[in-house]
């Protein structure tokens, strides 16, 4: 069973995320906390498997709590979901930084939700697409005016793995990359594990950058 902690300053917002998670046969919330603070004190005497923070809350805010639960200092760290209507780049970069396992819009829907939270738990990091698509692309350099010829690399993805990465650096969902080329969650997820291993990419983004880098978006 998932436990995990809800930390957000609107309760009715705190209700619906419960509602969905509760929905799922694997997850529980075992506690609520509308301020950084209550979320801190809470994560540390409760121990849950994952936090889900907003950003702007009282007290202290979802970026501090992140640092302050999973990042870099934090001792026994605590898994931090950060979820809120605010995608400022800032927002995400700091949070990615100090270890945060995802960053989602509250309108991005359940199921993403629920996606977020077993991918922060297989040890996945899951950002709303729309952030991914627009921070990828704020990385792509803009082409030289007369590029000289350089000898290609070869690429080390296979022609499956390279148009999984395409799919990755659109921002699409395993379930979503898994019906488009109409195989299993489970196999996406698989290519994924392989695509990380062999571009030695910490997470998802990683994934995207090097597409998006390598020219492989224009394939």
């Amino acid at each position: 069973m998932i436990r995990i902690l809800l930390a957000d300053d609107q309760a009715d917002i705190r209700t619906g995320f419960r509602l969905i998670l509760d929905s799922q046969p694997d997850m529980t919330v075992i506690a609520e906390a509308a301020d950084g603070t209550t979320a801190v004190d809470l994560a540390r005497s409760l121990r849950p498997d994952l936090v889900l923070a907003d950003i702007r809350m009282p007290g202290l805010d979802g970026l501090e709590v992140t640092r302050r639960l999973t990042g870099p200092d934090a001792v026994d760290p605590i898994p931090v979901l950060v979820i809120t209507t605010f995608d400022h780049d800032d927002y995400v970069r700091t949070a990615l930084r100090d270890g945060a396992c995802g960053f989602l819009l509250k309108r991005s829907g359940p199921a993403l939700l629920i996606e977020g939270v077993r991918a922060a738990m297989s040890g996945d990091v899951l950002i709303s697409p729309q952030i991914t698509v627009r921070l990828l692309q704020s990385l792509t350099p803009p082409p030289p005016e007369a590029p000289a010829p350089t000898p290609s690399r070869p690429s080390p993805l296979t022609p499956r793995e390279e148009e999984i990465a395409r799919l990755v650096a659109e921002g699409l969902t395993n379930a979503e990359i898994a019906a488009r080329l109409f195989i299993t969650p489970g196999t996406a997820k698989t290519h994924i594990a392989n695509i990380q291993s062999k571009l030695k990419a910490r997470n998802r983004v990683g994934i995207a950058a090097w597409t998006w880098q390598s020219g492989s978006t224009r394939t």
